[in-house]
């Protein structure tokens, strides 16, 4: 028995309570959360329900997973249940024994929690905010608060489960009316994010003909389920798709994957849409870390890069790499409260750094040269209107003289060649490298393809122009002309108009 002398000092219950609602949680995390707890007690469907009734509404979320009896639920409900030191069944998607509560009341002042045991009634638990701020102690109530016993009926519908039931909820909608057009639609924005986040987190238990989980909004039918995000496009055969390597650590193996996305031109319009995921393409981009199949950090570049950590540029927005981690590699991880965030521990940043480069380098080809990539036969490099070049320390850009149409308009006109010379160094001058950088950056979207907006009648005479000029000297012959437009960026497009090309200048 310890004989040291101590003071108890058990912390203030209405202060404590309320600090425990500043972990940064959105609403998206929040619920992810409490999924993981579901998902733990081997919940294969869960129920998601947002109700609207201005400073009323209340969100409720069922699992038909293992339930709990009182004890259980009592336990479940106190602030760090579970020593975060404790080993972690391999499948256990839990750490710190605080996400429930940190998460609910994130999110609102009133946590119910009711659940049952196949063949037994339910039971029930609540923690109010309110109610802890006026007595000040940590009193758990045993009971629904009076006027709610009524949202607790679709527990009914499963012979076993859990009932979450997030009320009073101050921090999602506020003290707003039930008539607020307004804030009526914020909320259906929400719910729409709730259900993009949960899409990406949980996508892998989401997939296939047969998936583990089914998540439901606002419904119980197909159209109410959550589809899952396909975060790296790995069917899409322009993907490029490098080996899964394991790394070994003392605390256990994980594993890394790179992947590079295709460029828009390799997808429709629909799936580019779907593929820039929750946070758009740019932000999209980097590490994507899963602890037990549920990912953790969606798109980040964890801190690494030399001489400084990488930020999120646009030429790098197809380059996406999967990190799988054990549950034993938490600590080395420093894996958050809020599952949102993690750390490559130092004796490892070097290697994934190393990595990460490979993928760069290869996301960065594939975003500037559009879709001339990924399997299928090698072309020929051809020679480019413009390319760069380094000028008194400074980068510029370049006409190539040698190209066939600058050559072709110089030789047709000698007399005209100084103005000509001139006119091409004043554009290469003057090119607006920041407002196409800008634009790129904020606006990828609008940038056409090469002849997008034009008519074929216009597409064919450019295409017929410059096979002429690439033939007329006879230096090379027809049929090397028509592969060498077929592989010039302008006119990857038009293979149809560069096979209907004859010799027009005559020769063989």
């Amino acid at each position: 028995m310890c004989d040291e002398e101590y003071d108890l000092v058990p912390p203030v219950a209405g202060a404590m309570i309320e600090s425990l609602r500043a972990y940064g949680y959105t609403l998206p995390t929040a619920v992810a959360d409490i999924l993981d707890n579901s998902i733990s007690a081997g919940g294969g469907n869960i129920w998601i329900d947002f109700h609207w009734n201005g400073a009323d509404s209340f969100i409720s979320i069922l699992d038909d997973g293992s339930g709990m009896t009182e004890q259980e639920l009592r336990d479940a409900m106190r602030p760090g249940s579970r020593n975060p030191l404790e080993e972690r069944p391999p499948k256990d998607l839990g750490r710190f024994g605080l996400g429930l509560k940190t998460a609910s009341f994130s999110q609102c002042r009133r946590l119910t929690v009711a659940s049952k045991k196949e063949g037994e009634n339910p039971v029930f638990r609540r923690w109010d905010l309110d109610y802890i701020r006026d007595t000040d102690k940590w009193h758990l109530l045993r009971h629904p608060a009076p006027g709610s016993e009524g949202r607790f009926q679709p527990l009914e519908q499963v012979k076993r489960g859990t009932l979450v039931l997030w009320e009073k909820t101050d921090r999602v909608v506020g003290e707003v009316s039930n008539s607020d057009r307004t804030a009526h639609d914020r909320f259906l924005q929400i719910v729409g994010s709730v259900e993009e986040h949960l899409a990406m987190v949980f996508h892998r238990y989401l997939e296939g003909p047969f998936p583990r989980l089914k998540i439901y909004i606002n419904g119980q039918g197909e159209s109410s389920r959550v589809k899952p995000w396909d975060t790296f496009l790995a069917s899409h055969p322009a993907t490029v798709t490098y080996p899964r390597e394991p790394i070994v650590t003392p605390a256990g193996a994980f594993y890394v994957q790179g992947f590079v996305l295709p460029h828009k031109d390799r997808l429709t319009d629909v799936l580019y849409q779907y593929a820039s995921g929750p946070a758009g393409w740019t932000g999209q981009q980097g590490f994507y870390v899963y602890r037990n199949d549920r990912l953790l950090v969606a798109g980040s570049w964890l801190g690494l890069g030399t001489p400084r950590p990488w930020t999120k540029e646009e030429q790098y927005k197809l380059a996406r790499i999967c990190i799988d981690i054990p549950n034993s590699l938490d600590m080395d991880w420093q894996i958050d409260v809020k599952k949102s965030t993690a750390r490559p521990p130092a004796f490892i940043r070097k290697r994934l750094r190393d990595l990460a480069e490979v993928v760069r380098k290869q996301g960065r080809e594939v975003f500037v040269h559009r879709g001339a990539y990924g399997p299928g036969k090698t072309r020929e490099p051809v020679v480019r209107i413009w390319r760069s070049a380094s000028a008194k320390g400074r980068l510029v850009y370049r006409i190539d003289r040698p190209h066939p149409l600058i050559r072709q308009v110089t030789e047709l006109s000698p007399e005209h060649s100084q103005l000509i010379e001139v006119l091409l160094r004043v554009i290469e001058e003057t090119v607006p490298v920041q407002q196409i950088w800008l634009d790129t950056a904020e606006r990828p979207e609008v940038h056409s393809r090469p002849f997008e907006s034009a008519e074929q009648l216009e597409v064919r005479r450019v295409i017929e122009m410059t096979y002429r000029a690439m033939t007329a000297k006879g230096l090379i012959t027809p049929a090397e002309a028509r592969k060498r437009l077929a592989d010039m960026d302008a006119f990857r497009d038009y293979t149809e108009i560069i096979d209907s090309l004859t010799d027009i200048n005559g020769g063989a």
